[in-house]
């Protein structure tokens, strides 16, 4: 019972500090408005991949991540900013996007792509950074960093790695479901309504990626203030 016990409350807490920032159903008309030109099996298509690259990207931030940046010499505010950036750029074409107004079908021809310019488009930018972004990476790394465990080697290397992996995995398979059902989801609210809610949701993309960016901007300055702070008292 304990160790139910220890693999649930892990599992909950990877999947309660991922979710909010993901919010796989919040991205539906992103990715609605991402796919416009594309048609229902490519969109099927897509979805899959973005849920796998997820789970792929989520799960290696978590256990690689940190290691990778310190490889190279890259500080979490650096990750934001430049993930912000990115953020801030696929908005502005969301709103500038005539093509994407409109759910219904268009008079323009479906866009013809091959597997791999949609697995290379579902990677970037579906997954990321609009799916799994510089903040749900900072925060897979942070989890994977706090989620070290004293105790039986059982516990450690196995019962923590399994819950981490199946709160990723349910993770992915909801970022499947809401975009493979997205038109069904954003059909709900008629045509005048999508339109909307892709131009509001596109806008708050944009405020989400000048906040990331401005996190990383008050880290760099908060750790430049502290440096200079330190050399002053020596």
């Amino acid at each position: 019972m304990a160790l139910m016990s220890l693999f649930f409350s892990k599992y909950l807490f990877v999947l309660a500090a991922l979710l909010p920032i993901i919010n796989p159903p919040g991205l539906v008309p992103i990715f609605i408005s991402m796919t416009a030109r594309n048609s229902k099996q490519q969109r099927a298509f897509l979805a899959r991949r973005i849920a796998m690259y997820c789970f792929l990207l989520l799960l290696g931030s978590m256990y690689v991540g940190s290691f990778v940046l310190e490889f190279f010499g890259v500080s979490l505010p650096v990750v934001q900013l430049s993930g912000g950036l990115l953020i801030s750029l696929a908005a502005w074409r969301m709103l500038n996007d005539n093509p994407a107004e409109s759910n219904q079908p268009s008079s323009e021809p479906v866009r013809q792509e091959n597997r791999d310019e949609l697995k290379q488009r579902a990677f970037y930018p579906l997954t990321f950074p609009l799916t799994v972004g510089p903040g749900s990476i900072s925060v897979s790394i942070t989890v994977g960093a706090s989620m070290t465990v004293t105790g039986k080697p059982m516990v450690k290397y196995m019962l923590v790695p399994m819950a981490s992996l199946a709160a990723v995995l349910s993770l992915a398979v909801l970022v499947y479901m809401c975009y493979r059902h997205a038109d069904k989801l954003l059909g709900y609210l008629g045509q005048t309504g999508s339109v909307v809610f892709l131009r509001l949701s596109a806008f708050i993309l944009m405020c989400l990626g000048v906040q990331i960016m401005w996190e990383g901007v008050e880290q760099l300055f908060s750790e430049l203030i502290q440096s200079n702070a330190s050399l002053l008292h020596r």
